[in-house]
């Protein structure tokens, strides 16, 4: 997907200056009189977005609404300085009338480009690519190719699964399907495993969300490779619309908005391990039950769930555990930690995850105050694990390699360079096994989605925010 990224923004800076200026000029001399599109959204103050629920797409949390979709639109609504109205659909019979009949402004939704699309609508420039994968449960016998499998096959109607699968037909002509509007591609998944569906289809953007929560979904083969999504618009409309969305998305592809996004929302759960996600839900119902309380007690000001997925990560709920390092127990904390944090035992469990707790929000006090949550957390979380003084040095090594220092993706891809000698004989504290670091936060992260969402607990917030003093540290 960063290939994608980066590839676009190398030519965005060329291309949207241009494009932008001509298209006004056009519609300015085509329309003398008439508001364009872009024009009566400034006026009204508002602009509308049509989007489906969904995990992707748009979602309402405990503190507001949520997903990738939702804060996109959110950044071009505070572009054009208007505010932002969500129009959601539960299925895309009733997503795409609302393009049609002026009903929205833009559809934004996570949705294809494709042949049939294009003949009807308008789309931006493409800011993510996905595939589609045939899915299965895991256990069932395991379909390598088209001509392999045999079996109920259900899609949402009116889908570019359904489109892709009509494209199929023509050179497999025994292939056979269903379509609903019952159900939407994530309602499939849980038909799949719920055994009343032998097959569906999904994109790989959410299979990489559902399989944390469902490991036991498995993927037969990728039945599409990767094609462009973007944002839909109306063929009817102008174009002043259009070449405002095209210098957004230069922008926003510039100025790293989309792959902070993208780290947010898929960034943590690209790499999937099958074992590792059924151990961590096992011992989610057969030993967190006995620590549960303590970390409640403990977790208020992070939210205890956050705390409970860095002690998994740190010693898989063992109380006794310990590392050829010396850091011992359910947050494997040092002697010296220990001390600095009124431990008397490593080996409590209880005294542990208190001592753990109040050393994470220590490492939150040093963060500086310029930088906001979720980056501030994912700081802390790495420091935590390889020390604040190399999160330092790969913060300096950010900023020397054009990056920005405050904002976790750019720093995540500097951390692992503390191997090289060219790197880490320039800093203050030298080398580190700073890949270890990255793994670590992505992990805990992805333990954190998973008990949110076994919890199923509307009370609690969307990230963990501890409660932190203003720093005036800053960084070099």
């Amino acid at each position: 997907m960063k290939k994608i990224l980066y590839k676009f923004k190398n030519i965005a800076s060329s291309l949207t200056s241009l494009l932008v200026v001509t298209v006004f000029l056009l519609t300015a001399c085509s329309n003398d009189n008439e508001p364009t599109d872009l024009q009566q959204i400034v006026k009204r103050g508002t602009l509308k977005v049509g989007t489906l629920f969904g995990p992707n797409s748009y979602y309402l949390g405990a503190t507001g609404p949520r997903g990738f979709e939702f804060e996109l639109a959110q950044a071009y609504a505070d572009y054009l300085g208007v505010e932002l109205e969500i129009v959601p659909s539960y299925t895309l019979n009733e997503l795409f009338p609302k393009i049609d009949n002026g009903d929205v402004d833009i559809l934004a939704a996570g949705l294809s480009v494709t042949p049939e699309r294009l003949t009807k609508y308008r789309f931006t420039p493409s800011y993510a690519d996905v595939s589609q994968k045939l899915v299965f449960k895991q256990g069932r016998e395991w379909p390598r190719k088209i001509e392999d499998f045999s079996g109920s096959l259900k899609v949402a109607e009116h889908s570019s699964h359904a489109e892709n699968l009509q494209t199929l037909k023509v050179e497999h002509p025994n292939l056979s399907w269903t379509v609903t509007d019952e159900f939407d591609s994530d309602e499939l998944l849980l038909e799949v495993l719920e055994d009343r569906l032998d097959f569906t289809i999904a994109d790989s953007n959410s299979l990489a969300i559902n399989r944390r929560y469902y490991p036991e979904i498995s993927v037969a083969f990728t039945i599409q490779q990767p094609k462009p999504i973007a944002w839909v618009l109306s063929k009817e409309g102008d174009d002043a619309l259009l070449a405002s969305l095209v210098e957004f998305f230069g922008e926003a592809h510039h100025d790293g908005t989309i792959l902070t996004l993208e780290d947010k929302y898929y960034g943590h759960i690209q790499e999937f391990n099958y074992v590792d996600t059924r151990t961590f839900i096992a011992a989610v119902e057969s030993k967190l039950p006995k620590y549960r309380p303590i970390f409640e007690r403990h977790g208020v000001e992070m939210d205890w769930r956050f705390l409970a997925a860095i002690s998994y990560q740190e010693s898989h709920w063992d109380p006794h555990a310990r590392s050829y390092t010396g850091v011992r127990g359910m947050m494997m904390l040092t002697l010296p930690t220990a001390k600095q944090m009124g431990v008397k035992s490593r080996l409590d469990a209880e005294q542990s995850i208190q001592g753990g707790a109040k050393y994470f929000l220590q490492l939150i006090n040093r963060i500086p105050a310029r930088i906001k949550n979720p980056d501030r957390k994912w700081f802390a979380l790495a420091a935590y694990n390889v020390g604040w003084g190399h999160m330092e040095d790969a913060r300096v090594i950010t900023e020397r390699r054009g990056g920005d220092p405050d904002r976790w993706v750019d720093v995540k891809e500097s951390l692992p360079l503390l191997k090289q000698r060219k790197y880490y004989k320039n800093t203050k504290y030298g080398y580190a096994r700073g890949d270890e670091p990255v793994r670590y936060v992505e992990n805990i992260r992805a333990y954190y989605d998973t008990l949110l969402f076994l919890e199923k607990d509307e009370s609690a917030p969307d990230e963990p925010e501890p409660v932190v003093e203003e720093s005036n540290t800053d960084a070099s």
